[in-house]
């Protein structure tokens, strides 16, 4: 290396001197000219208003009692722009998920959800519990479907603490698989199961991560359950998934058990469906509430498509809107 003479030591130090004294003015010069144009920022003090209720009306198909092509058609010609459908279609759509796509597209219907059946909590079925119903979320995906629906397996001795929090643990689990499907998994709270009680729904929630597991709130078996589905909504407003309408009547001279109600037509029960409503437009809810009926309480009398249009009528004169959906449309709420 060829010796630095002080005079050229002394010249360098000087201009790199002068250089970082010229880029620290240039910062400075940044830092002190605006970002942004002169704005009243008190427009920032009001908090910005959540959109209002957005309340999406579908029907399931349960009613049918497995003859889903039919509820496919007779539900889109009563206006629905949304179907649930059961796990008992999967074996004749699981290699061909397409054409069930297909069939619902050319019925203007949305697939809002798929029952996935009960959940187990028997540690010797995890495995296989995991696998099916990550598979019908798969399926359901598949579909265009946006929802998957477990209820659970009551098991045939006492409850106790523990079976609760397993059950939040499983539902967890299976939530974790239908998630990595692109689905959402709500928890049906349903009589004669472990979540039939409203403070057991709240153990089993309470068990779960909300990450994974949200609620399908059904309003007639939180009320034959003993529970108040107008505060159920208020209180599970950020869980709710999507929720079940339908009503229940008691039976005369019954003195309990399964025999002792049955689920009717919306207004010709005991659930307060219009206080219902009221609730999701007052926690401005948007998403799907699916009309449920398990089985035609008349049969001699009406057909499913029959109680189907006496239920829109009913939710017509509620106030709600039936509006057709868009075949491409997926809500990811």
């Amino acid at each position: 290396m060829r010796p630095i003479s002080r005079r050229a030591f002394v010249a360098g130090a000087g201009a790199a001197a002068a250089l970082a004294a010229s880029r620290i003015e240039a910062m400075d010069a940044l830092f002190e000219a605006p970002l942004y144009p002169p704005m009243d920022l008190s427009y920032f003090d009001t908090p910005v208003s959540p959109a209002p209720a957005d309340i999406r009306l579908g029907y399931a198909s349960i009613t049918w009692g497995g003859k889903d092509l039919d509820a496919v058609a007779d539900i889109a010609a009563a206006g629905y722009p949304g179907i649930q459908l059961r796990s008992n279609i999967v074996p004749a759509y699981e290699q061909r998920p397409q054409a069930l796509a297909d069939e619902l597209a050319k019925h203007h219907l949305t697939l809002v959800a798929l029952s996935s059946g009960a959940v187990s909590i028997d540690p010797a079925a995890e495995a296989q519990q995991l696998a099916l119903h990550a598979g019908h979320a798969r399926f359901l995906r598949a579909c265009g479907g946006l929802y998957l629906q477990c209820t659970d397996e009551r098991p045939k001795r006492a409850l106790v603490p523990a079976d609760y929090q397993r059950l939040g643990r499983l539902l967890t689990e299976i939530g974790k698989r239908t998630a990595d499907a692109g689905v959402a998994l709500g928890y049906h709270n349903h009589m004669g199961t472990i979540g039939e009680r409203p403070d057991a729904v709240d153990w089993i929630l309470d068990a779960a991560d909300p990450k994974y597991v949200k609620l399908e709130l059904d309003i007639a078996h939180y009320q034959q359950g003993g529970g108040d589905p107008v505060k159920a909504i208020r209180k599970y407003a950020d869980r709710l998934l999507f929720l079940h309408i339908k009503d229940v009547e008691d039976m005369p001279g019954a003195s309990g058990g399964p025999g002792s109600y049955r689920f009717v037509e919306l207004g010709r029960g005991k659930v307060d469906v219009k206080g219902v409503f009221a609730a999701m437009r007052d926690v401005k809810f948007r998403g799907w509430a699916v009309v449920e009926l398990d089985a035609v309480p008349d049969p001699d009398r009406r057909t499913p498509k029959e109680s189907a249009l006496i239920n829109r009528k009913y939710l017509e004169d509620c106030g709600l809107t039936f509006h057709m959906p868009h075949a491409t449309t997926r809500d990811q709420r």
